[in-house]
């Protein structure tokens, strides 16, 4: 089929991969504008553009799709179906009317839970079994369109958003690529009314940790912001990032250090630390970290106020 692709990071790169795998003709790959990033703020091409590039294909990245002419330029491109994942610009209506077959979009929940921008970390968050990839013919209202495809995974009970959204990735190519094989001898399904959450865009504001909380509570908040933007506590003045842990034993005021292994008290129960990060260091498994940052049983780690 002749599709254009819009999508903008790490997520959508697997699926553009598999789509020209399949033997699809891509008319023309849209993501958003190189934005600045790293010490010198030099402007950094997006995943996609970078991976499409590497591919040899077209590529756009508009500011808005809201203007006439860009409007024409798309429907120019006489394309099949869109193929929208993670592209972080509202489609107005005339992008969505104009491939043959509209616009399908990769989204990794099952709607109509977590709908919005962040439903990986939301999911974790919330402490979800399961999650997946809808692939959802697309409409005006936010991830409100009817689903042609369904698949679920379980989320283990270790498993940071990083993990997941990987499998997820992956999940969501192989969804697509079989959508598109059957397109036209599929139903789409209207989402039911009853279930809808949202899934807000995550704030690094959220990111600090409340020790007063049940461990299973701290748990999924330190899996659902790793890697990013990585939930942190306060250590003798030093901000630390927790990337991963898991449930465990302990008792003792909130925050309170455990050894043997490194856990942390909670308002109930404790987490054991897998993976810490101190500012300006790399990421470091429990035993190298306590090399370089000695801890002694009894201090605290710093939660909220």
């Amino acid at each position: 089929m002749r599709l254009v692709f819009m999508g903008t990071p790490e997520f959508s790169v697997p699926i553009l991969e598999a789509l020209v795998a399949e033997g699809h003709q891509i008319a023309c790959v849209y993501c958003q504008p190189p934005r600045p990033a790293g010490r010198g703020k030099k402007e950094r091409p997006t995943p996609v553009q970078s991976c499409a590039e590497a591919l040899g294909l077209p590529v756009r990245s508009p500011a808005s799709l809201k203007s006439p002419q860009a409007q024409a330029e798309f429907a120019d491109l006489q394309a099949d179906v869109a193929v929208v994942v993670a592209y972080g610009l509202i489609l107005p209506q005339a992008i969505l009317d104009a491939p043959r077959h509209g616009c399908l979009n990769i989204h990794a929940s099952l709607l109509p839970r977590w709908r919005g921008a962040a439903p990986i970390h939301r999911a974790i968050m919330a402490g979800d079994a399961q999650t997946g990839i809808c692939i959802m013919q697309m409409e005006a209202g936010l991830d409100t369109g009817p689903v042609l495809r369904r698949a679920a995974l379980d989320i283990g009970p270790e498993e940071t958003t990083g993990a997941l959204h990987d499998r997820l990735s992956r999940l969501g190519a192989q969804q697509i690529v079989e959508a598109l094989a059957q397109l036209g001898q599929q139903v789409p399904v209207d989402q039911p009314e009853t279930g809808v959450t949202y899934a807000d865009k995550i704030d690094k504001s959220e990111a600090q940790i409340d020790w007063r909380a049940p461990a299973r509570q701290v748990d999924r908040h330190i899996r659902g912001l790793s890697p990013f933007p990585g939930a942190w506590s306060m250590q003798g003045g030093t901000r630390i990032k927790i990337l991963a842990s898991r449930l465990s034993t302990g008792a003792g005021a909130p925050g309170t250090v455990l050894l043997n292994p490194l856990r942390v008290v909670c308002g109930e129960g404790a987490v054991e630390l897998l993976r810490l990060q101190r500012a300006g260091k790399g990421a470091q498994d429990a035993a190298t970290f306590l090399n370089g940052w000695p801890l002694t049983e009894g201090t605290k780690f710093e939660g909220k106020s």
